[in-house]
């Protein structure tokens, strides 16, 4: 995944910073991310949402609100409704580009932002919200005795997640009188509404009026126990991925011709997690997986390891090879199970210094149908012939280089 970083002017004039996060193959769509109120675009839930919508060919813009991150303005200053018009211009400046997104995702008071935004943006054909409020107003209560300040003096320094934040009066008024019912009545896109039970920001109660109020077609996924900045990495991981497969159902996500030479089309591998090993494992937009490495090497277990790979892509080939072989033939086969192991261990791969080793894979083939013993042979033989069976007994050529 590349990143570019970029600016568009906001609804005051004022210079805007945001992320422009790129495929690193084809580019199939474009989605714009609103981060939640007083954070900033770079927080590890947008960035792993991010780099997981890439990976599937959408490229991904998310900015930070006037006056927020890197941003330009007084945060005082804004209000909800201009914090709709920043997404709007914002979704003008990806237009300007070619990349009038079809997708939008909003996180928090971002989430009731995007809604707000949807119909004013013509190209969106689906909305995400993540612990998004029904009520924008609902924020106000995390002000506390700073609401009778802002009232009095016109703006008062608020402490929200451990940062000082100074909010104005503007803003308090404006989201107040702000209502998204009729918004999401009216929306006209599928809609897909995250929430965490166990949040105590925003309330599960705001997701159900979400859905209650919108039309089909709207899907409901929970959080779990996920907090409202879903700050662990398995959320941001289990969020990422049911938005990455909920939107295939609502974007056209076709993707070009896989190269010459390449039938299966390029297996793209990024990585995921720069701390750990965790991969994100794509082949075109309908195809992903996890890899990693085992807790024992110092990775999380949430993907099979390289090894893992190698040996189910045996596995799988022996499967479908003596599949197809008895269909030909109108044999009696029912099923078919392949065991594969690898008894080569992950430490010694890495040290080039260490005496070569011949690689052993261990395959136990299960048969299931009334075959007699001379049909058993001989898909046992035909196992031999799969081509990653052939691949891995002959030498290959790796042609490595920089891209």
């Amino acid at each position: 995944m590349a990143t570019e970083r970029i600016t568009f002017t906001g609804h005051a004039g004022h210079e805007l910073a945001a992320r422009l996060d790129m495929p690193a193959g084809p580019h199939l769509a474009t989605a714009l991310f609103a981060h939640c109120f007083t954070c900033s675009k770079d927080i590890p839930a947008a960035k792993r949402i991010s780099a997981r919508l890439a990976g599937a060919g959408i490229a991904v813009m998310r900015f930070d609100f006037t006056g927020l991150g890197h941003s330009k303005g007084e945060f005082e200053n804004t209000s909800f409704t201009s914090n709709i018009r920043d997404l709007v211009l914002a979704a003008e400046a990806l237009d300007g580009r070619g990349m009038a997104p079809s997708l939008l995702i909003g996180h928090s008071l971002g989430g009731a932002a995007v809604l707000g935004a949807a119909r004013q943006i013509d190209s969106v054909k689906a909305v995400v919200t993540i612990g998004a409020p029904f009520d924008p107003g609902h924020v106000t209560h995390n002000f506390g005795d700073a609401l009778a300040k802002i009232e009095n003096d016109g703006v008062a320094e608020v402490n929200l997640g451990g940062r000082p934040v100074r909010i104005g009066k503007g803003f308090v008024d404006d989201v107040k009188a702000e209502t998204l019912e009729g918004e999401i009545a009216g929306l006209h896109r599928a809609l897909l509404v995250l929430h965490a039970p166990r949040d105590q920001i925003v309330g599960i109660e705001n997701a159900a009026e979400i859905f209650r109020v919108a039309k089909h077609p709207k899907s409901f996924v929970t959080l779990d126990d996920a907090d409202h900045l879903i700050t662990d990495p398995s959320d941001a991981e289990y969020a990422a991925q049911v938005i990455a497969a909920w939107v295939t159902r609502y974007l056209d996500l076709n993707p070009p011709a896989p190269p010459p030479g390449a039938p299966e089309g390029v297996v793209r591998v990024s990585e995921a997690d720069p701390n750990g090993f965790l991969q994100d494992v794509n082949s075109g937009p309908d195809h992903h997986v996890l890899a990693d490495e085992p807790l024992a090497y110092g990775g999380a277990n949430r993907g099979m390891s390289p090894y893992g790979f190698l040996t189910a892509g045996l596995g799988a080939c022996t499967s479908m090879t003596i599949r197809m072989y008895a269909r030909r033939k109108k044999w009696p086969l029912e099923h078919i199970s392949v065991d594969v192991c690898h008894d080569k261990v992950h430490a010694q791969d890495a040290d080039a210094h260490t005496e070569a080793k011949v690689d052993k894979f261990i395959r136990v083939i299960h048969l299931t149908g009334d075959l007699d013993d001379e049909q058993r042979a001989k898909l046992l033989e035909i196992a031999d012939k799969c081509p990653v069976h052939r691949t891995l007994e002959r030498s290959s050529v790796v042609d490595t280089r920089l891209g």
